[in-house]
């Protein structure tokens, strides 16, 4: 077995800065604290010798204190941040942001040193896994792909000389059972093996939908995993060769990662998406008790329709309410979550010859996994895709006049990766006993991805055609396929074959290489110097094809340059078809992109393609000073780099600003790290980063043409720094007590950049700073008149200047250039969309303090040690955007968990009773995100009116709306609305028993 798995046990440790390190003590001779062993730098080390700061789990301080997955990790880790529902991992302020697979994390994921592109398997059982290591700073050196905010290191526990087995089952709170077993032996003298097997089970969830007849949702599901290895040494002990194999599957529920990542919406419903007040659509829900009826046969019995009435599946007294509104495990979701892992697989292996002093290791493998997620989303409409209200069917009267048309915004997404990657990299590592060691190493890494997202509404005969047709009261806008408008369509075998409006299918490639060595040199027996550089080269191309459709909201039609085109009232558009909102690269190739925009009439689909490289030498320089056998002090300085990416496939639609630059880190740190003896370690850090082109993915409203319609696009921040201090202790002052108190403090900022807020687009939220002013914005618009192709009525409308800073928002009034028949503020008064200062926001999801504590006391009896712990966690105010708004803000929280561990005096038999959150408090594991309640209807509008298309009305529901559309519950004086991501769970109990058998 390879000398780099060697066992460790764990500890998380810390405390209140350099006073402790300087301080004199009178250790108590009560405890003995317990040697930590890493391999954070790639050889077996005592982790209070290695200056990094580092925070480790092993398997038995999990057990003892309740570390059961890796959100629990992050309580316990200063700096760590992870989303449980979208699998995003982010250290000290840094992270992921998006699941957009051609943007790289900023913390690299090894799992028994094989580069993994998620972080959701750190969180399997103690008894598969042997240690978490969580390396917090830029890994500049001997980690990379991207390690630029830090790097987690997953150690399993590996096969055995002598054979052992252990046993595990545990029942929990809503029907949760987990059925484990790890085997390992030998199998020769020189050959061993080592089995895993994990079943687990959740049937209930603790998230109520209160739609009759949908499933419960929230951890539940269904979930099997195996892990097999085995280890050889040949050649008299020169060589050592180990090979893991592992699988999964999940079956399917609303529980694995991706599962929440809709986020708790407290507010009722915007009315403006579901037609028009004539229909009785008015506060909560779109529905006001006139004109609604309530869908029986959802309940099993029978239907009732009145015409021209909402149809809902539930009574109108919950109907009219966001059922959430103050409990985020209770929702109306139509269309159930649902996580699908048909396939996963992974193949890792390991070969180490030991020459005289050195090592040389290859580590090799591949990992390919298909992962579904299936959910509800609105019709298409303007307003927050994340409203799903408990309405199945509505009626709008035609906008130029025909029949009545039924709409049903019962829709759902199918969201898929079809992912696979291999690594190899060789590593030379320098064994002898000398003032001089040194590491080299060189690394390849290939990808591979499809990234397939799509929403379908079955129930919608008009999505399949016949287009152009106004017997079928369909029309779709497709002057670039020669006004043939192909029906939507699937060409993959596990997707529906029609009925959809949103299509988006990137094939991309990932090519990453690179060179390291580095050399520590110690000059004294007290002083170390270190030193070390790396060469990184990245590459990806690929294709992205996306179609997007909008049909049965007056939003579809909105924009004035479709107001010669819809003159049959028919209330569709191809929006892939729409400049405005499809880039088609004629106005100026973005970034990244090789060649314009092409159109199939075949398929519909706009397609483009993709190329881009990047390139940075990173490094390291440390000094260590250890003044005794206890003592380390080190300051370093590291050079971080993420490569650069694209902003393609999830929900966009070929972005404006696909392409994003390479993020750089200059980071200094100072720390130390002390043993007291044997009854406290104490560590402390002290950092300062100075980021550069930090990317972040950021909403934006392509408004140019009028209709507004909300994309994503990756934006490269100029300037951010992120600064703090950390502190970790573990101490036992007297016999038989463990305690573990660690914090953080960190500060997070932007120092330099200006961005538009989707949510704020006027800059006129408490804290917004405006770049510029009404004037200027007018002085760089400039807008030039277009004339529509033939055939379409040859109207004309405005378009802006291609440079201009500010772009129009047609929801409120203003001083920009009216659309003649969009803004609430009447022709010639639009507001402004208009870019602000963010210089001092915060960085996403980056709480300024963090306090974790657990005190953990052992009895002994006759019949075995019984030992209880209490855990406490608090987390300060985090934001989810880099605007630090009241409404992307979510509260600071704290919780309180507990267990009871037995282990008989034999050491065979283990036990456990635990409760997590058992104060029912609600946590959030990320920031929050508001929407603006910004939509269309086809009515009278003050300062309009006359005939249609003067009749459409924009507005800001609740702040300038017309009468029937006031403010709902829950929107803030701006019409906003929060969105919190990733509620904690509420509260949960279990009871657990392991076996040993040797």
């Amino acid at each position: 077995m390879p000398a780099m798995r060697s066992v460790g046990t764990a500890r998380s440790v810390s405390f209140i800065g350099a006073l402790l390190l300087t301080s004199a003590f009178t250790v108590p001779a009560f405890a003995e604290v317990e040697v930590v062993v890493v391999t954070a730098e790639k050889r077996v080390q005592d982790v209070q010798t290695v200056p990094v700061a580092i925070t480790v789990f092993g398997s038995e301080r999990r057990d003892a204190v309740g570390i059961q997955s890796i959100q629990d990790m992050t309580n316990f880790t200063p700096g760590l941040q992870y989303s449980t529902a979208t699998d995003r991992i982010s250290l000290r302020g840094v992270g992921r942001l998006t699941n957009v697979l051609s943007a790289d994390a900023s913390v690299a994921n090894y799992d028994d040193g094989l580069y993994e592109t998620f972080a959701v398997a750190a969180g399997r059982s103690p008894l598969e896994i042997e240690r978490v290591e969580v390396l917090r700073g830029p890994q500049g050196t001997l980690y990379g792909r991207n390690a630029i905010a830090g790097a987690l290191n997953e150690i399993t526990t590996g096969p055995t000389k002598e054979f052992e087995a252990r046993f595990r089952a545990n029942y929990g709170a809503y029907n949760h059972y987990t059925l484990e077993t790890n085997i390992s032996g030998p199998i020769t003298d020189n050959w061993q093996y080592k089995l895993y097997v994990n079943w687990d089970k959740q049937d209930q969830g603790w998230t109520k939908n209160i739609v009759p007849g949908t499933p419960e949702e929230g951890e539940v599901l269904d979930n099997l995993y195996w892990d097999g290895q085995i280890a050889a040494q040949f050649l008299g002990g020169k060589l050592d060769m180990w090979t893991k194999i592992q699988g999964a599957r999940w079956w399917g529920g609303a529980g694995n990662a991706g599962s929440q990542s809709a986020g708790w919406n407290n507010y009722d419903s915007g009315t403006y998406e579901f037609g028009t007040a004539a229909t009785g659509l008015n506060p909560g829900y779109g529905c006001s008790g006139a004109g609604f009826t309530y869908d029986a046969a959802a309940a099993g019995g029978t239907t009732t329709i009145v015409p021209g009435s909402v149809v809902s599946p539930l009574p109108a007294a919950t109907a009219c309410l966001n059922p959430g509104f103050n409990n985020p495990w209770k929702v109306a979701h139509l269309v159930p979550y649902d996580v699908h892992l048909p396939d996963y697989f992974n193949l890792n292996a390991h070969l180490t010859w030991h020459a005289k002093n050195f090592d040389i290791r290859y580590i090799g493998g591949g990992t390919f996994y298909h992962y579904i997620l299936t959910g509800g989303t609105n019709n298409g409409g303007e307003g927050n895709a994340n409203t799903r209200p408990p309405i199945s069917s509505y009626q709008i009267a035609q906008r130029f006049g025909g029949p009545v048309l039924t709409v049903n915004p019962v829709e759902s997404f199918n969201y898929q990766e079809h992912n696979g990657f291999i690594s190899n990299e060789l590593n030379f590592i320098s064994t002898s006993e000398g003032p001089l060691q040194w590491v080299a190493g060189l690394y390849h890494f290939q990808q591979h991805y499809n990234q397939p997202v799509s929403t379908s509404s079955p129930v919608q005969v008009q999505w399949n055609g016949p287009y152009g047709d106004p017997v079928s009261n369909f029309f779709v806008f497709c002057t670039k396929t020669g006004g043939v408008c192909p029906p939507p369509q699937a060409t993959t075998v596990d997707a529906p074959l029609s009925f959809r409006r949103f299509d988006n299918r990137p094939n991309m490639h990932a090519t990453s290489e690179a060179a390291y060595f580095q050399l520590d040199w110690k000059a004294t027996e007290e002083l170390k110097f270190t030193g070390g550089l790396r060469y990184s080269l990245d590459r990806k191309y690929g294709t992205e094809n996306v179609r997007l459709l909008c049909f049965g909201v007056p939003a579809c039609y909105a924009a004035p340059e479709l107001n010669g085109v819809i003159a049959g009232g028919l209330p569709a558009v191809d929006l892939t078809q729409l400049g405005t909102v499809v880039d088609s690269g004629t106005s100026g190739l973005p970034r990244g992109v090789t060649g314009l925009t092409t159109y199939s009439a075949a398929t519909g689909f706009a397609s483009r393609n993709y190329k881009a490289s990047w390139g940075a030498l990173t490094g390291t320089a440390n000094i260590d000073w250890t003044p005794d056998d206890s003592t380390l002090i080190y300051g370093k300085y590291s050079r971080g780099y993420k490569s650069g990416g694209f902003n393609i496939g999830i929900f966009t639609v070929l972005s404006f600003r696909p392409w994003t630059d390479s993020e750089h880190v200059d980071s200094f740190e100072i720390g130390a790290k002390r043993t007291f003896g044997d009854w406290l370690t104490a560590d402390v850090a002290v950092f300062h980063y100075q980021y550069t082109n930090l990317q972040i993915p950021i909403a934006v409203v392509q408004s140019s043409g009028g209709l507004a319609q909300s994309t994503t696009a990756f934006f490269n921040l100029p300037a951010a720094i992120s600064q703090g201090v950390e502190v970790e202790t573990l101490m036992s002052p007297i016999e038989n007590l463990s305690i573990i108190a660690n914090y953080s403090y960190l500060d997070a900022h932007v120092s330099r950049g200006q961005l538009f807020d989707p949510a704020d687009p006027n800059a006129t939220a408490p804290g917004a700073v405006p770049a510029l002013s009404d004037a200027a914005c007018l002085a760089s618009y400039n807008p030039a008149s277009i004339a529509l192709p033939a055939g379409t009525g040859g109207n004309t409308f405005s378009s802006p200047n291609p440079n201009s800073i500010c772009s129009r928002d047609i929801y409120t009034a203003g001083t920009a250039p009216g659309v003649g028949n969009g803004g609430i503020g009447g022709p010639g008064g639009v507001g402004w969309n208009k870019p602000q200062n963010i210089a001092g926001n915060q960085l996403p999801n980056a709480p300024r303090n963090k306090v974790a504590i657990n005190v953990l006391y052992t009895f002994h009896f006759d019949f075995g040690s019984v030992a209880p712990s209490v855990s406490y966690i608090w987390r300060d105010v985090q934001y989810g955007n880099l605007f630090t708004r009241s409404y992307n803000a979510s509260p600071s929280w704290d919780e309180w968990d507990a267990r009871i561990r037995w282990i008989s005096t034999d050491g065979a038999w283990e036990g456990v009773v635990w409760g997590k959150n058992i104060f029912n408090t609600i946590g959030y594991s990320g920031g929050a995100s508001g929407a603006r309640f910004a939509g269309t209807v086809d009515i009278s509008c003050p300062g309009f009116g006359g005939p249609a298309p003067a009749n459409t009305c924009n507005f800001v529901q609740g702040v300038n709306n017309p009468a029937g559309y006031g403010a709902v519950r829950g929107e803030n004086a701006q019409g906003i609305g929060t969105t919190y991501f990733n509620p904690t769970p509420p509260v949960l109990w279990g009871v657990e028993l392991t076996y040993k058998l040797q």
